[in-house]
């Protein structure tokens, strides 16, 4: 019998960390099965929002309600799928007995426990044989479709609703990156049915984000105002303790446009987005309905705890010739001490903010005749060039070649690398003697005219280019967040032209590289595996063998079990290895790469002489490697780390001096001098405030060391040694303190501690003699 149209479920949710700023999705053992269709079609400068008059509980409610009725009732009176016995595998290896189309997750989570059923959000199931895909999964939000692989079959799935085939099911809690996705985007739907009944808002997309969720919606020249907030929380408070149910619903694409004929701004995204003649989703809960793929929540009610954070300005499509939407951003969780903790979090968080902390600390600034280029103060340039020198010192170790290429090319370029086609929108381009030309987005094709410019042969490979060139990308002016997203950045990218045999090793000194740094930032990682997608270009052998050799070397890097795959997630042109690090606040970031390329030596042509008798040219295999990413990304991430207290080696204030009165300047500026020499950063307090407040000022700013001199030091030629954290360390010899600040940088000691220094005698220690 015909079942019941279906659509293909998936792992991966679009998700932004800054406003309209787009970030690489979490992927969950599986790709998004989407349209074919592409982008959002709008003339960019033509309004769709049209007249606004806000209308609390708007009337196009009960007709979108009306058009879902009707739909419902025609899916019904369609012939059901056969109900057939049907084996479910759990992740420990037990079995279950289920029926298809009648049995859901939440019946085998409630099997095992009603408190387990409870506590989950989600599924994932893989099935044994595909399921047939019916209608069409849409990503509204407006990133490229995805295929999803052939190897990859896992799918996420609500738990409410029935499976389908024998299967393998695992259950995702909010604390699952997955779970907490589908959670925050239930939660968004709900934040959605509000702004809705309060205002008449037409919505837009409401996509989880990380650290929460947010919706757009148009609301004419109205906003939403922060004391609106509580009003908003109330009414989403009254939905969650309703415990309206998340209903799934297959609709054709005449249906949708029918249901949401009065937002034109879902319609817009059902026109570019659904292929005619084909079928997709919509959800209801209570009084919202959502064209929205899932997977949701069993209920409403599973949100314990919800909050309106802030609301914003945003464009329909991020252009900003387009309507003008609010932006409205919440977090929810499904037990209130969770939201007591996050709250917590989040004061830490703010302390940390690298904006706040380098504007504390004049690191850097932004101005509006520049935006998204950070001029960087002094003391800023110090860890800019700091980190920069800190990979240039392993680069001569590990044998690295440190390359200058142009900043400009010809678009000829450009067009043989492919990112002319898929990557222009991005780039500054502009036109010199009739000609076009464009900034450089990223080095790799510099690098490939570099190979390229010589015979190479086969005893030249591996060759390591390393380049720290400016680049540009021409972000929306609305995406730009401080240093984590910027127009003009410097990445530590290198690019390593080898042999398929070298694959192996390079990816595994790539890995040491890569343990290396992050060793001594104090950070730790976990290592994916992405692999072969279903439009993958080249040949299926090179891509077995390039796939065993990277799990070859993160076996011998971290130990099988060391790492997960990522099934289907590779890019077109090769596999890679996802490196994510968390930080102090145990948030993660993607910064090093290490990601293999079968594509851009084909577009360039490039070759090497074999070693065979023969003589015959073959392809290289590039790998795309960087550890720190963008230089500015990471002095943003290691400022939140290490929360504005750098360490020694990377400090932009490493000493201060601070004499105790008028007399003991002289002495004061010799000491810095001193220490000058020995080419560390050292300042000198000659000011006239008293010692107590000066060394608080130097804990303040802090100065890793604070050099109290008066009599004794004098005498002695030493000073007397306090950090920051205002530990008194006692009195040394100025050559001693010297060479104590050597072996600080040269270790690269994460936060050392003091030298095995006796007391001082009474008497002594950084005071005047009375």
């Amino acid at each position: 019998m015909p079942s019941a149209p279906q659509i293909q479920q998936t792992g991966k949710f679009s998700v932004f960390d800054r406003p309209g700023v787009k970030q690489h999705a979490r992927t969950t053992g599986g790709r998004l099965t989407t349209a074919s269709a592409g982008k959002i079609e709008q003339t960019e400068g033509v309004h769709i929002g049209g007249a606004f008059t806000p209308e609390p509980k708007p009337a196009f409610t009960a007709h979108r309600e009306s058009v879902w009725d009707q739909a419902a009732a025609r899916r019904a009176a369609q012939p059901a799928p056969e109900k057939k016995p049907i084996t479910i595998t759990l992740p420990d290896g037990n079995t279950k007995e289920g029926v298809a189309f009648e049995t859901s997750p939440l019946t085998i989570a409630l099997g095992i426990s009603k408190q387990l059923a409870g506590r989950m959000c989600c599924a994932r199931v893989t099935y044994a044989s595909n399921v047939k895909i019916t209608s069409v999964a849409i990503n509204q939000f407006d990133e490229d479709d995805d295929v999803q692989s052939d190897v990859d079959k896992a799918l996420l799935w609500d738990l409410a609703r029935p499976l389908e085939g024998d299967c393998t099911l695992e259950l995702l809690g909010f604390d699952s990156p997955e779970g907490k996705m589908v959670f925050w985007h239930s939660a968004a739907h709900l934040l959605g049915a509000a702004l809705e009944q309060k205002y008449g808002a037409k919505l837009s997309i409401g996509p989880p984000v990380e650290g929460g969720f947010y919706y757009d919606a148009y609301m004419g020249t109205s906003s939403v105002s922060d004391k609106e907030f509580k009003e908003l929380q109330q009414m989403v408070t009254k939905m969650c303790n309703a415990k309206h149910k998340f209903e799934r619903l297959a609709l054709t694409k005449e249906e949708l446009l029918e249901m949401f004929a009065y937002n034109p701004f879902k319609t817009a995204i059902i026109q570019s987005k659904v292929p005619d003649g084909s079928m997709t989703t919509a959800y209801r809960s209570g009084p919202i309905i959502d064209l929205c793929m899932g997977p949701h929540v069993p209920d409403s009610g599973r949100v314990k705890a919800f909050e309106v954070l802030r609301a914003s300005s945003a464009y329909w499509l991020g252009k900003a010739e387009n309507d003008a939407l609010q932006r409205v951003y919440g977090v929810a969780f499904p037990d209130k001490k969770e939201m007591t903790k996050w709250k917590k979090f989040q004061q830490e968080a703010a302390k940390r903010d690298h904006r706040k902390v380098g504007a504390a600390q004049k690191l850097f600034f932004f101005d509006a005749l520049s935006p998204g280029s950070a001029f960087m103060e002094p003391h800023g340039a110090r860890i800019y060039t700091g980190l920069i020198a800190f990979i240039r010192d392993q680069y001569w170790l590990r044998e690295y070649t440190e390359v200058v290429t142009p900043n400009v090319y010809n678009f000829d370029l450009w067009h043989t690398s492919g990112h002319a086609l898929h990557y222009k929108d991005d780039m500054f381009c502009f036109e010199v003697e009739g000609q076009e030309f464009g900034m450089k987005p990223m080095n790799c094709p510099g690098h490939c005219l570099m190979f390229k410019h010589d015979v190479r042969s086969w005893r030249d490979l591996p060759m390591r280019y390393a380049d720290f060139g400016v680049l540009h990308r021409n972000e929306l002016s609305g995406a730009l967040t401080g240093l984590t997203r910027v127009r003009r950045f410097q990445q530590d990218d290198g690019h390593i032209f080898c042999r398929d045999d070298q694959i192996e090793e390079e990816v595994k000194g790539a890995l040491e590289f890569m343990k290396y740094v992050y060793g001594i930032f104090g950070m730790g990682y976990k290592l994916e595996l992405s692999t072969r997608p279903k439009k993958a270009l080249g040949d299926i052998s090179l891509w077995n063998r390039a796939e065993a050799a990277l799990a070859s070397a993160m076996d011998d890097f971290a130990g099988k079990g060391g790492w997960r795959v990522n099934p289907g997630d590779g890019a077109f042109y090769g596999p890679k290895i996802d490196i994510k690090v968390t930080d102090a606040l145990d948030r993660v970031h993607q910064c090093a790469t290490i990601q293999l390329d079968f594509q851009l030596p084909i577009r360039f042509d490039l070759k090497y002489r074999g070693g065979d008798e023969t003589t015959e040219e073959k392809r290289p295999i590039i790998i795309h490697r960087a550890m720190l990413g963008s230089v500015e990304r990471m002095m943003a991430v290691l400022t939140e780390h290490w929360g504005g207290k750098w360490p020694f080696w990377i400090s932009p204030r490493q000493c201060i001096v601070v004499p105790v009165g008028p007399s003991h300047i002289e002495y004061a500026k010799k000491v810095r001098a001193q220490i000058r020499a020995a080419r560390f950063y050292v300042d000198c307090d000659d000011s006239g405030h008293t010692l107590p407040k000066k060394i608080r000022n130097a804990q303040l700013a802090q100065y890793n060391f604070i050099l109290v001199v008066g009599d004794n030091e004098i005498a002695e030629n030493a000073v007397a040694v306090r950090t920051r954290a205002n530990t008194v360390e006692g009195t040394m010899p100025v050559s001693d303190f010297i060479a104590r600040c050597v072996e600080l940088r040269d270790t690269k000691a994460k936060d050392p501690p003091p030298p095995d220094i006796p007391e001082p005698a009474k008497g002594k220690g950084g005071g005047k003699k009375k």
